[in-house]
């Protein structure tokens, strides 16, 4: 229990050390995150978790104050191998099913098999790979992946408590003061953020966590407690998902359609709206916990569900996607509706032939270009361009302040003038 709180208070103190540290070679090195398309924000807060967490937990380990055992230690490595290819993803910008099959690669190893069996192990890898991009996707906004990190590591710690895994439970416990520390600097405005890095590994870490803790339980209600457990990332991937099926855009491709963004519409601020998703994760994963200790029905996580669903399709009436911006001409004007009698009065001046004749004559006695055809006409309250020759001449019949006008006119303009 001693052990357990000095290692949280170490973990929370390092990672809000060390997010400050690495904040200044990460905006060296330019590895910035765009938010709200104003400000860039450095990245290289989701190391300073990732070292803090392994660093408290693996010195518990070797002291032997706090074994984490030979499943927990595998969970350690593989989190570490998908906290590293998120960061190469970070530097590089990784194609996405490269951190698809790294993380399924990874939750491979993790999976209790011999509790669980293969089929369900077999889902249970695709349902980490599913919450680590989750949890990456959650980070598109200031507090949230760190807000709601922290609540699902409570209560993953806590189902762990239930089936007697003390090592788990240490190492959630640290991973979550970590992430309170890391949310020293990412509270809105934030100064760092996770990153890949930071994200892929606190999604891989709960989920994998969580299919540990409840393997060898009923796969159905085990399945609801899982889902009840991160309701919140998952919802939000729901939400974007559907979004952009129905507007028809392409799945990958970023925009401001997230639960926060469209929470920002509805009039919420930043604190408001980390806030709320932090209150309905505590939500969720009370109702999980609950279910899992026996304290709830199983059904109970049909609430839960219907929440998250409730929710999605109430946000998917608020609109995100603005209108398409009109296509201008080569000049950066916009192109004008023609009307009918806009078009009729072109053509009668079209037919009468010697109007724009006339219209030629008078640009060239005026020294200004004659208007191109079906083009709208000149605002005669618009100033009149000087040529090149008399900004450059002005004494070449130019009034200027104190002087007199030159009653001499330059033979070559006269000649084309006429």
């Amino acid at each position: 229990m001693l052990y357990g709180i000095v290692a949280a208070i170490t973990a929370l103190f390092l990672a809000a050390v060390l997010a400050a540290l690495l904040r200044v070679p990460a905006l060296r090195l330019g590895l910035l995150d765009r938010r709200q398309r104003q400000r860039r924000v450095p990245l290289f807060g989701g190391a300073a978790v990732v070292l803090a967490t392994c660093l408290v937990a693996v010195a518990g380990d070797w002291t032997g104050i706090a074994p984490l055992g030979d499943g927990i230690e595998v969970l350690l490595v593989a989190g570490g191998a998908v906290a590293a290819l998120g960061l190469v993803a970070d530097v590089w910008r990784l194609n996405a099913r490269f951190l698809v099959i790294g993380t399924a690669v990874a939750a491979a190893f993790v999976v209790p098999y011999g509790d669980t069996g293969v089929v369900a192990g077999v889902a249970g890898v695709g349902w980490i790979t599913f919450v680590a991009l989750a949890f990456r996707s959650l980070d598109h906004a200031d507090g949230v992946a760190g807000t709601v990190g922290v609540v699902t590591a409570f209560g993953v710690a806590a189902c762990a408590a239930v089936e007697v895994m003390d090592g788990l439970a240490v190492l959630l416990s640290v991973f979550a003061a970590a992430l309170t520390g890391f949310l020293m600097h990412n509270w809105p405005p934030a100064r760092v953020a996770l990153g890949a890095c930071g994200s892929l590994f606190a999604g891989f870490l709960l989920a994998a966590a969580a299919v540990i803790a409840r393997a060898g339980h009923d796969p159905v209600a085990g399945a609801g407690v899982l889902v009840a457990l991160t309701a919140v990332a998952m919802a939000d991937v729901v939400l974007v998902a559907l979004s952009r099926r129905l507007a028809r855009r392409p799945l990958l491709r970023g925009a401001s359609d997230h639960l926060a963004h469209r929470l920002r519409r509805l009039g919420l601020t930043a604190q408001g709206v980390t806030v709320l998703v932090g209150a309905a994760a505590f939500a969720a994963v009370l109702v999980g916990v609950m279910v899992h200790a026996g304290w709830a029905e199983a059904r109970a996580v049909l609430w839960v569900a219907g929440g998250a669903l409730v929710v999605v399709l109430g946000m998917l009436r608020v609109a995100v996607y603005g209108p398409p911006r009109a296509r201008g001409r080569r000049d950066g004007r916009a192109r004008r509706p023609r009307t009918a009698g806009a078009a009729r009065a072109a053509g009668g001046a079209g037919g009468a032939g010697h109007g724009a004749a006339g219209t030629l004559r008078e640009a060239r006695l005026t020294g200004r270009s004659a208007p191109r055809p079906g083009s709208a006409p000149a605002s005669v309250y618009a100033p009149r361009r000087q040529s090149e020759d008399r900004a450059h001449h002005p004494e070449a019949g130019v009034r200027r302040t104190g002087r007199s006008v030159s009653p001499q006119v330059n033979a070559s303009l006269r000649v084309r003038n006429g």
